[in-house]
């Protein structure tokens, strides 16, 4: 669901709303509830239409790219979502390979963690979502833009991370760029990415207009050309760490 800028159903979209997550409204405008998404604190638009009553208490997550919710426990029931990585649904029953989720239907267990199982590799969630579509805004299967395709690698691992790119750049500690690790934040002003190990960047961007892998030197040397200059800021950011 759409978190827009403005209460326009054609306005930008600032930012994206996962199945299960929580918009506190604040107020009303034209079809529109304004107020904050709880699991991050971003402030926007939604179409009113599009809400429920709050879920119930989440018990378990989404930790794969995406999946499928059905009908019946069958891969041939008519199918529901698709569910992206950090949804949060509560689990109601289970039969055979699949949970029953309260609002959602039938879901592979395999596809799910419960609330506190996190995955342990920041650069392995991330190129989960190698190949998909960048959108400005975006933070699901879908679609993704730069800091929110780090902000849900880092979900995914249990760290709660702020949705833009120039506070996400303040995260964890300064690294030196020659001692780049897997997990390594490296921000520009305006965009951000993380190294999939000591040579190669992970990020959402607007030149492969997806979710690429490249070498950090190739991405240096054509976002220098493009006006942005060098890197802000080489951060150093764990699962755990303080």
């Amino acid at each position: 669901m759409a978190l827009r800028a403005k209460p326009e159903p054609g306005a930008e979209q600032a930012d994206q709303m996962l199945f299960g997550e929580v918009f506190d409204v604040l107020d009303e405008i034209d079809g529109f509830a304004w107020g904050q998404a709880r699991r991050d604190g971003y402030v926007g638009f939604v179409d009113r239409g599009a809400l429920t009553p709050e879920p119930a208490e989440p018990s378990h997550w989404v930790a794969v790219r995406s999946t499928w919710a059905f009908s019946e426990p069958s891969v041939r029931a008519r199918p529901f979502g698709p569910l992206s990585l950090n949804a949060l649904v509560s689990a109601e029953a289970e039969e055979g390979a699949f949970i029953k989720l309260r609002d959602a239907g039938w879901v592979p267990a395999a596809h799910l963690r419960k609330i506190g199982e996190s995955l342990d590799d920041v650069a392995g969630a991330a190129q989960l979502f190698v190949g998909a579509p960048y959108l400005w805004g975006g933070r699901d299967a879908s679609g993704l833009d730069c800091s929110g395709l780090v902000q849900q690698a880092l979900a995914a691992c249990g760290r709660a991370a702020p949705r833009d790119a120039d506070q996400q750049a303040r995260l964890g500690t300064a690294v030196e760029p020659q001692a780049l690790q897997s997990g390594d934040l490296v921000a520009w002003k305006g965009h951000i990415g993380l190294m999939l190990d000591e040579e190669r960047l992970i990020h959402a961007n607007a030149h492969h207009m997806a979710v690429a892998v490249e070498p950090l030197s190739a991405a240096l040397e054509r976002i220098a050309a493009g006006g942005a200059g060098a890197p802000i800021a080489w951060r150093r950011f764990r699962p755990g760490a303080s």
